[in-house]
């Protein structure tokens, strides 16, 4: 498989239920991932090999500001989001432990408190465009790491219209992560595993 996300159309397409059922029956291949991104099934590379150390660092950090009883993790479990008839496998997230204890391979986004996305050629816009206005409704806080420029967006406050407020900073200047975190980020590091042409 390339690194472009392909798109898989599912038995019943428009049925959320049937598609969330689909994913789950998936057997996608080491180092991929599936997610229901408008209106379709999208199987994707996980993160590259240089991300490794932008994420390591990001999750000690919001790990150690995480709320009591939530769980810092890299790993690609599904979170769906069923008004949005949606289901994301973030690259990096913040939940309730408790969402963990269901039968099942999908959580409740709503468990979310805050979710990090490295982006890529191929994922690119979907960070930017239907996860920001998915997550925007439910999750507190949404980083986006946008590997490409060398920076980093921080969103919060969020809505029924999507997240009201907003911070962009770019790698190696620290930024304010906002309650329920509520600290300053080191980005020092973030460079190293950047796309950005010089």
């Amino acid at each position: 498989m390339s690194e472009r996300p392909a798109a898989i159309d599912a038995p019943s397409a428009g049925v959320f239920g049937d598609m969330l059922r689909t994913v789950e029956k998936l057997d996608t291949p080491e180092g991929y991932k599936a997610e229901l991104i408008r209106g379709k099934i999208v199987v994707s590379l996980w993160s590259k090999l240089r991300y490794l150390r932008p994420m390591r660092r990001l999750r000690s950090q919001v790990e150690a500001h995480a709320p009591e009883g939530h769980v810092a993790e890299t790993s690609p479990f599904l979170f769906v989001f069923p008004p949005a008839e949606r289901g994301f496998g973030p690259d990096l997230f913040v939940a309730d432990e408790t969402a963990f204890e269901a039968e099942g391979r999908h959580a409740d986004g709503a468990a979310l408190s805050l979710v990090a996305e490295l982006t890529s050629a191929s994922t690119r816009d979907a960070d930017w465009l239907d996860k920001l206005d998915t997550y925007g409704r439910v999750v507190p806080v949404y980083l986006v790491l946008d590997m490409q420029v060398g920076e980093i967006t921080a969103f919060w406050d969020p809505s029924p219209k999507g997240y009201r407020s907003r911070t962009t900073v770019t790698f190696g200047t620290s930024l304010r992560v906002p309650p329920p975190f509520d600290f300053d980020l080191d980005t020092s590091e973030f460079a190293g595993g950047a796309d950005v042409e010089s």
